[in-house]
């Protein structure tokens, strides 16, 4: 080969791999805890504006030991969960890194972020008591109200170490110190109509049945089952109530994202990261899945509006989250399961 040609080859060659190397660069790598039906539509919204094509693994549970696992191998770049204890559980076990975005700061109020900006929220959901709409009706109630001796044989809830649940009494320990709290689980234990079961749907069927006549339960839960022709029974057997409106506000737990420790396609992550966190993708949270769009200014779905305002607990994530280990060891304690 003449040295003239092999030149011309050399830049073909060149070319080549700097148009592979940009086309392996806009991509973006997505563990996700959250279901396809809600964050596909989002990411083809992100693939559109960005061109950044984005590779989704779904999955409901073992994705935190699955990026564990792969360590610096992973090809994870974002993870994004369903509450703050998976959130917390990816932190504390040095599987995120630190994002500094003017974008997210802006976006994300300082409550739903971690201090160290390793993990960040993208939605909230309440805990609510619903209650029968029949035999109670809607009422102005707190948590503390669940352990009083008049609720005996009226509740019903999933089990106590699910992460919605293990969060609320995370709350409670935070507010009121490890010792009432165990007392408060005992006796909301003892006010139980059946042992803890099911999920947060369950619990409203079980309303509707008869078998209980307060139930705990996150609050989109309400609007996926008025859209199910199969469930929308239930939920009108509800009330929906926002509990601690006169005293600390609801408990709220948050779906959130963090940056993988390894993360390959960094710059694109945090693109990806911002538009969660934008006005788009916010609304299209709302809209789909009935959760409180977490950017201040984006409005939830006139269904969720139409619930009502709400004061939510003004304690920061981060100071419930560090009560998570308590908690756990607390519903071991009183057996709450059993």
């Amino acid at each position: 080969m003449s040295p003239k040609k092999l030149f011309a080859r050399s830049l073909t060659m060149l070319a080549l791999t700097a148009t592979s190397l940009t086309a392996i660069a806009e991509e973006v790598n997505v563990y996700s805890f959250r279901q396809a039906f809600l964050i596909e539509p989002i990411m083809e919204k992100f693939t559109k504006e960005t061109g950044v094509k984005v590779n989704i693994l779904f999955a409901k549970k073992g994705l935190i030991e699955r990026v564990k696992r792969e360590g610096e191998l992973s090809p994870a770049d974002l993870v994004l969960t369903t509450d703050i204890s998976r959130l917390v559980k990816l932190t504390s076990q040095d599987l995120t890194q630190t994002v500094n975005s003017d974008t997210l700061n802006k976006n994300i109020p300082t409550q739903y972020r971690d201090p160290d900006n390793q993990w960040f929220a993208l939605t909230t959901r309440v805990r609510n008591i619903y209650s029968s709409a029949d035999r109670v009706g809607p009422v102005d109630i707190t948590y503390q109200d669940l352990a009083k001796p008049e609720f005996k044989g009226k509740i019903c809830t999933r089990s106590g170490k699910h992460p919605y649940n293990v969060s609320l009494v995370a709350s409670v320990i935070a507010h009121e110190g490890e010792e009432n709290a165990k007392v408060w689980l005992e006796k909301v234990k003892e006010n139980l109509a059946r042992k803890p079961q099911g999920n947060d749907r369950a619990q409203v069927k079980a309303v509707k049945d008869g078998l209980c006549d307060y139930a705990l339960g996150n609050n989109y839960y309400l609007g996926k089952m008025l859209e199910n022709p199969k469930q929308v029974s239930w939920a009108e057997a509800v009330s929906i109530n926002f509990p601690n409106q006169k005293t600390t506000g609801s408990h709220v737990n948050v779906s959130g994202v963090v940056l993988a420790k390894y993360a390959p396609n960094k710059d694109n992550a945090i693109k990806l990261m911002e538009f969660l966190s934008g006005d788009t993708a916010q609304q299209m949270y709302a809209e789909v899945n009935y959760e409180y769009p977490v950017k201040v200014g984006v409005q939830p779905s006139k269904l969720v509006a139409s619930w009502g305002e709400f004061k939510a607990d003004v304690l920061p994530l981060a100071d419930i989250a560090k009560q998570h280990k308590a908690a756990v060891k607390l519903l071991d304690e009183v057996k709450f399961d059993l």
